[in-house]
């Protein structure tokens, strides 16, 4: 099984979210992406809305400006990458870029405006 690093800005960052979707709080550390900026999305799906508190979420966008958003890096199994992309809705897409330490990571950005290496 492959072991894959994800960048959380957001709700995969709160530890009942966490329970929700990997059945257990991950352990993580602090980093930060650089070349984006936070906007919001509205989200309606039921079930991230119950998991996560709030309709209202944090997204990425793609910015000229070289401002670090801070962030928790976890490592994850397959099945959690597979739970994590099923936790997600479709305002957001998963691709691969570098963090601040250097190290490549996913993340969830706005979909349609990603700028990265797209997950198959």
């Amino acid at each position: 099984m492959a072991i894959h690093l994800l960048f959380s800005y957001g709700t995969l960052r709160q530890p009942e979210v966490q329970c929700s979707i990997f059945g257990r709080e991950l352990a993580g550390r602090g980093d930060e992406i650089i070349g984006y900026e936070l906007g919001e999305v509205v989200i309606t799906d039921a079930a991230v809305i119950e998991a996560s508190g709030s309709a209202v979420h944090p997204v990425l966008r793609p910015a000229d400006h070289e401002t670090g958003i801070p962030g928790t890096v976890f490592t994850l199994d397959d099945d959690d990458l597979a739970a994590a992309d099923a936790y997600e809705v479709d305002d957001y897409t998963r691709i691969l870029v570098p963090l601040r330490s250097g190290v490549q990571a996913w993340v969830y950005v706005l979909a349609g405006q990603d700028g990265g290496t797209a997950a198959t």
